[in-house]
């Protein structure tokens, strides 16, 4: 079948966070199962051209509008390890996509509906009619209302629409002028059966458009799509209950040829994958750790080594975070902080906080995006904290357990699909794989973390079976994308066109 998705992210070359990894390995995996698969996503100035393959325009002069300006774009074809992408290139004044940045500009809502309804013209103008147009969260949302308020009229042939939902917190909430130069009636939209705001009836909400306008939804993990419904819908439960028929959650997946101990090319000492030889994986993260420790100017005097790979945001627990790295230090333990901090409040009390502790051996802050010290981190850390207050599905865990390391999580979200308690009684001992807390607080975090210290001192044979556990399941995108597959099938064969 044909398939395309519609997105802002595509990793590595284009990736923020975790859409990026999603939509790259889905659509990997669709295009190793022989699927018909484009991602179409903007051509960002920082996107290096040398690592695209076969890169050629496939569209001069197509025509978009800003501010009902006409406004020319090139769009060009290429592959990226082997999955067929279709980048948008606008020529206008406003220079969208070409600052260096992906997201956090003042006028992210103008950039990324430019770049939608472009896309939607191209899929016009090739004359290209997908049986199924995945959507990615509200950056992309707005292509639904599109199809069904002009481009379908127009000739344009969609199987189905699916949204994907990654992150409900952000919804694209605008004025109805913001998009008169989508060419849309937004006097129609503004209604509370269509886009208009739950909580600002004067207003649309992009996001509550998909959900009004495509044929079925998805969310990153299955707890997070009961999750959604309940308190952290954002005031779009009500929607998404009238929904769930037609919603589903499917966890993702990661790149296991990527993140693969055995062959991974940022690590001192690979090591094998299925934790067949617990010593061996040991000696060799003794070995990461040594260089990991050189690099970064640390002693090698701890008998456990705690990391947090994360942004530095607010849904990611900031203060359990901190009360995390001083508990470590102060039960005699090392931590290594590899963060970014893009809320201005955050950034400066973490700054402060590595301020606290320069010169201090047993802690390093890192709060620059490095993908090769990420990887040594992994390899050479003993366990991974992950106390998000939310997490829609989340791929820390996963890639921890791949590499052999312990997560210590907040019970919610795709945290609560992934991570099994080692001392739950309830769970099958061939599940328990970390530690696992309900409630996110301090005091919950430090039970958690006493019990790593406890068990890897004085209890090796649970400290393996949560290595093992981890090691022996399959985090690969190959069971994932058959669900998907199975839901493309599904609305492309029940939905005339």
């Amino acid at each position: 079948m044909y398939i395309i998705h519609l997105t802002t992210e595509f990793a590595p070359i284009a990736k923020v966070g975790g859409l990026g990894d999603v939509t790259a390995g889905l659509s990997k995996a669709l295009t190793e199962a022989g699927e018909k698969l484009e991602v179409i996503i903007p051509f960002y100035d920082h996107i290096n051209r040398k690592k695209l393959n076969d890169l050629k325009v496939d569209m001069e002069g197509l025509i978009s509008y800003d501010d009902m300006d006409e406004c020319k774009n090139t769009v060009w074809s290429a592959k990226y390890d082997g999955v067929s992408l279709i980048l948008i290139e606008p020529h206008q004044k406003g220079h969208y996509f070409k600052r260096g940045v992906i997201y956090g500009e003042e006028d992210d809502l103008l950039r990324f509906t430019y770049f939608t309804r472009t896309a939607m013209e191209y899929l016009l103008k090739q004359g290209k009619h997908p049986d199924v147009l995945n959507l990615h969260d509200w950056l992309t949302a707005l292509a639904a209302p599109l199809y069904h308020e002009m481009y379908k009229s127009l000739g344009l042939k969609i199987g189905g629409i699916m949204t994907t939902i990654h992150n409900m917190k952000y919804q694209g909430v605008c004025s109805p002028k913001k998009l008169g130069c989508m060419g849309l009636h937004t006097e129609h939209l503004l209604k509370q059966d269509k886009l208009q705001d739950h909580s600002k009836p004067d207003k649309l909400n992009l996001l509550k458009g998909s959900f009004v306008y495509s044929d079925f939804l998805t969310t990153v993990s299955p707890t997070y799509s009961q999750e959604i419904q309940e308190s952290e819908g954002f005031g779009l439960e009500d929607v998404l209950i009238s929904k769930k028929d037609k919603l589903q959650g499917i966890l993702n997946g990661i790149d296991t040829s990527y993140w693969n101990p055995e062959i991974d090319p940022f690590l001192e000492t690979n090591y094998s994958a299925t934790g067949s030889n617990l010593k061996e994986v040991e000696e060799a993260k003794i070995a990461n750790r040594k260089a990991l420790y050189a690099k970064l100017k640390m002693d090698y005097d701890s008998p456990l080594l705690f990391a947090c790979i994360s942004r530095i945001v607010e849904q990611k627990g900031p203060d359990m975070i901190r009360f995390g790295i001083e508990y470590v230090l102060k039960k005699g333990g090392q931590f290594i902080l590899l963060g970014s901090t893009p809320e201005p409040k955050l950034k400066g009390e973490f700054h402060r906080l590595a301020e606290q502790y320069r010169g201090n051996p047993h802690i390093h802050f890192h709060f620059l995006f490095d993908e090769k010290l990420a990887h040594l981190t992994y390899a050479a850390a003993d366990c991974i904290l992950i106390p998000s207050l939310f997490e829609p599905c989340g791929l820390t865990q996963m890639i921890a357990l791949r590499y052999g390391t312990i997560p210590i999580a907040h019970k919610v979200g795709g945290l609560n699909d992934t991570v099994f308690d080692i001392d739950h009684e309830g769970i099958p001992s061939d599940k328990r794989n970390g530690y696992i807390f309900d409630f996110p607080s301090n005091d919950n975090l430090r039970w958690s973390i006493d019990r790593a210290f406890e068990h890897h001192k004085n209890d090796l044979e649970k400290w393996h079976l949560m290595q093992k556990n981890g090691f022996k399941k399959d985090w690969s995108w190959k069971g994932p994308a058959k669900e998907y597959l199975d839901l493309y099938h599904s609305l492309s064969s029940s939905r005339p066109v």
